[in-house]
């Protein structure tokens, strides 16, 4: 099993930047690729970015250029830095993680970013 446990997330204004970090920890041993997703009310979940342990990362059209994942395994943890955040960003954003078949893969509780003036 992996526990994945988020922070950062908050209100921000337009145009700002949030950093959000996700820290795993259990059977790390498994974990492949990392990232992030998230969820606007009413709407699906949908991949924001993803990052496998040899740093191969992938984006969402809507972030490119904006978001940036990164990742420390020293330290099993995942970080998305957002900047020039949108009001369209709003949503909760839950950390991933998933095996290299494909077939384990463990979610975090969530985490609340607001963009809003």
């Amino acid at each position: 099993q992996v526990r994945l446990v988020e922070s950062g997330g908050g209100l921000v204004q337009p145009g700002g930047s949030l950093r959000l970090s996700c820290a795993a920890s259990g059977s790390i041993f498994s974990i492949y690729r990392m990232g992030w997703y998230r969820q606007a009310p009413g709407k699906q979940r949908e991949l924001v970015a993803t990052i496998t342990t040899d740093r191969s990362t992938n984006y969402a059209d809507s972030v490119k250029g904006r978001f940036t994942i990164s990742r420390d395994n020293a330290k099993n943890l995942v970080s998305l830095q957002m900047n020039s955040l949108k009001p369209e960003d709003t949503a909760v954003y839950y950390c991933h993680a998933m095996s290299l078949s494909g077939r384990d893969d463990y979610w975090g509780q969530g985490t609340q970013v607001t963009v809003s003036s």
